[in-house]
């Protein structure tokens, strides 16, 4: 079975997967966020060199004040422990983003992350936190046309490649793979510019409920996919 280098993950359910249990949605996003460690581990010992993950987007800001708190402190006690979970599997963390909207507490757990897992050569978990594809593409074009102003960079030499610098993901290849929990098919301005020769999977699945069997079902159907190059058929 051929392992996809890197699976994107836009992990969704958690509140309607606690309200089918009768618990609060807050609940739901406890138990998935304890979920994150137990894919990676599958997704690491089935080869996966990639992990990104859709922790909290622009969009969710418009989320119930409550909620939108009870998220921030869950991501924040998250990466506390991240941490030491990273050391633990030698998996260097990164967080995509734009992290200059979160609390400055926050933006230092980030910062220490980071640089505690940098040199850990497992599996690489990067976590989208406060991320929109339109915004990371916005910011993007802004530091390019900065640097061309100051003669750092030339109109003429900008392509694909040099844009790709400005992006978040510099330096992380792009996803093979793209998958999506609990049954909803639409990309919620996620990786738009990485995810362009993706494969997309779509479970009816919750997050939480999303383990080991689940991820090998989805690389099972990746499997099933003919792969295509430049618009035609890999034949």
């Amino acid at each position: 079975m051929k392992i996809p280098q890197h699976i994107a993950i836009i992990l969704d359910g958690n509140g309607r997967w606690a309200k089918s249990k009768g618990m609060p949605r807050n609940y739901g996003h406890t138990m998935g966020a304890k979920n994150v460690e137990v894919v990676c581990q599958a997704a690491h010992e089935l080869g996966v060199k990639y992990v990104t993950m859709y922790a909290f987007s622009t969009e969710n800001w418009n989320r119930p004040e409550g909620e939108v708190e009870a998220l921030m402190k869950l991501l924040e006690s998250y990466l506390k422990n991240c941490i030491r979970t990273a050391d633990k599997n030698n998996m260097r963390v990164r967080v995509i983003g734009d992290t200059s909207k979160l609390s400055e507490k926050f933006q230092q757990q980030i910062i220490e992350l980071e640089k505690a897992s940098a040199k850990n050569d497992g599996l690489n978990l990067q976590i989208a936190i406060n991320y929109g594809s339109r915004d990371e593409m916005i910011r993007g074009m802004r530091r390019m046309c900065e640097d061309v102003q100051e003669g750092k960079r030339k109109q003429e030499e900008i392509t694909e490649q040099v844009f790709e610098e400005y992006l978040d993901t510099a330096g992380i290849p792009d996803p093979d793979l793209l998958i999506r929990t609990s049954g909803e098919q639409r990309l919620s301005n996620y990786l738009l510019w990485q995810l362009a020769y993706s494969e997309f999977y779509f479970t009816d699945v919750p997050w939480p409920d999303f383990h080991k069997e689940e991820l090998i079902r989805a690389i099972e159907a990746y499997n099933m996919r003919d792969r295509r190059f430049g618009g035609l058929t890999n034949v």
